[in-house]
């Protein structure tokens, strides 16, 4: 029988969560049928995106003079700039495209076509972090406050490539928990101000927590080895950011796969029928 959609709830302005779930496999179809070259485009701009926000994080991390949880909480304010530009402005995603499971759940395009978008997106948000990367250091981003700033890039990207692979990729998990849901309630938006709100507390969440967003990392650790191949003291190696964003990588896809978009595809959309 078909489901009749209502836009948004009785009691507030806001769709319901099964309206969410319908519109984003309708993302999801949209986002799995973009042509090759725009979809790598856009995601170019998502790693990019991301890695403004981390270094606009680098910016409160570079003051020792602040407490450890204003630090985290100035800095995971800072970085939701990252995903408010991309859920604002568009672009393509890895974590937040994790919901495009609930499109292949739904029968909307093969698991094939799935798994095609997802690597190309991951690709391109690696060459799109890792070439922000490229501009901070031709820009001398790292001289500010005295070369506080480069110090505390190091000091984020040892502390990322220190964790046990085990370690990393839970965190990793917690991470797009939190990503994936901030997407999800950013399908209700209506306005810009609704994407920032929704973005902020998740993302201010899994930063304040220190939890690991692989995309965010294609940035931080590849930012690492560049700074300290201009002669900044680090301890940074090839092997440790391998190990990194593996798990970082696995444990985003466990994540935003299985505890969101499975998830709410299972509670609102399993009884109805592709394309209604």
């Amino acid at each position: 029988m078909k489901v009749t959609e209502k836009p948004s709830s009785s009691y507030s302005g806001a769709m319901t969560p099964a309206s969410m779930e319908l519109k984003n496999e309708r993302v999801a179809a949209t986002k799995a049928n973009t042509d090759v070259v725009s979809a790598l485009a856009l995601s170019v701009m998502a790693g990019a995106f991301i890695a403004l926000g981390a270094t606009f994080m680098l910016v409160i991390k570079s003051d020792a003079s602040l407490p450890f949880a204003a630090t985290q909480l100035l800095g995971g304010f800072s970085f939701t700039l990252g995903l408010f530009l991309i859920l604002a402005a568009g672009a393509e995603l890895f974590t937040g495209n994790c919901l495009m499971v609930m499109g292949a759940l739904a029968g909307r395009f093969s698991w094939g076509r799935l798994l095609k978008s997802w690597a190309l997106v991951l690709a391109g948000n690696l060459v799109g972090a890792v070439l922000a990367a490229c501009l901070m250091i031709a820009a001398g981003v790292a001289t500010a406050n005295g070369g506080a700033l480069g110090e505390a890039a190091i000091a984020v990207a040892e502390g990322k490539v220190a964790l046990g692979w085990v370690t990393a990729f839970a965190r990793a998990v917690l991470c797009n928990l939190l990503v994936c849901l901030a997407v999800w309630v950013g399908h209700a938006a209506v306005s810009v101000t609704d994407k920032f709100f929704s973005a902020l507390l998740p993302v201010m969440a899994f930063m304040a927590c220190g939890f690991e967003h692989c995309v965010a990392n294609m940035f931080f650790l590849p930012y690492a080895l560049m700074l300290q191949a201009t002669g900044v003291a680090g301890t940074v190696d090839a092997g440790g950011v391998l190990s990194n964003l593996t798990a970082a990588t696995l444990g985003n896809l466990v994540g935003g796969v299985v505890l969101v978009g499975v998830s709410y595809w299972f509670v609102y959309g399993r009884s109805r029928k592709s394309g209604e």
